[in-house]
């Protein structure tokens, strides 16, 4: 684990994995974010219709997709090229989404106070700097927006953690390790070189969101539901653990 890993270095190995990872992703992106984490975010999210809306790290842009049928304006960003001609050569010309290469912990080229809401799906784990990243998001809501980001869960996905198995490969239990360590490693994604994660604990999380100025309005571990269960039964192992964490943030109005 290499905790000097930089964003170029990120953006090089997603860039490499882009077109593997797409493969995995139909119209509800992933199974994870289909059991998990859509149904999470978009009750979060309440009515979007109309309102100006970035998918901070769209990657192949399914959510991008989603929005925009379901009626915002979205503007989409990712640091990997190659996701972005990915997202591109998926949205049918009917879809209006803006798209753009962009890190999150830089977004200059977007103005300020500029969106109703943004959603950041499972990208700020990827983010050497996700302090800044956080500033970002911060600056391009307007007042009393909202910032939905989700998360692998750092207090159970950390580095070394697993199933401990059995002789005969039952699943006994998940084990945590190295939960206080905070730096980058290599996750099980990624073809020939794989993708980094940046671990940090909840408590950095939390405590940065709120020096960045945020109110946190909730926090979710979601978890499938029987609907989902009975469509993909082996997710009864994710009733013992959590995989995630969802948060929802706003940016106060101010008091005159």
């Amino acid at each position: 684990m290499d905790q000097t890993v930089n964003a170029e270095e990120a953006i090089r190995r997603w860039d490499a994995f882009a077109d593997t990872y797409s493969k995995t992703h139909n119209e509800q992106g992933d199974i994870h974010k289909e059991v998990f984490l859509n149904p999470t975010i978009f009750s979060l999210m309440g009515e979007f219709k109309n309102k100006q809306v970035l998918d901070a790290g769209c990657g192949e842009g399914y959510l991008s997709r989603l929005l925009s049928k379901g009626g915002s304006n979205v503007t989409a960003v990712d640091y990997s090229l190659r996701m972005i001609e990915i997202a591109q050569e998926r949205t049918p010309n009917d879809l209006q989404i803006k798209y753009i290469k962009g890190n999150c912990e830089d977004l200059n080229t977007l103005k300020d106070t500029n969106f109703d809401l943004i959603v950041s799906n499972m990208v700020m784990q990827d983010l050497p700097n996700y302090e800044k990243a956080f500033q970002e998001m911060f600056r391009l809501l307007v007042e009393g927006g909202s910032f939905i980001f989700s998360i692998l869960h750092p207090c159970f996905v950390t580095p070394g953690s697993g199933w401990e198995k059995n002789d005969s490969g039952e699943k006994l239990h998940w084990n945590v390790d190295r939960y206080f360590y905070e730096g980058a490693h290599e996750q099980r994604l990624g073809d020939k070189d794989k993708v980094m994660f940046f671990h940090r604990t909840l408590t950095s999380y939390v405590d940065k969101l709120i020096k960045t100025g945020f109110t946190i309005e909730s926090i979710v571990e979601p978890k499938p539901a029987e609907t989902m269960l009975e469509k993909y039964p082996s997710f009864e192992e994710d009733l013992r653990c959590a995989d995630f964490m969802v948060f929802k943030a706003t940016k106060p109005k101010k008091i005159d």
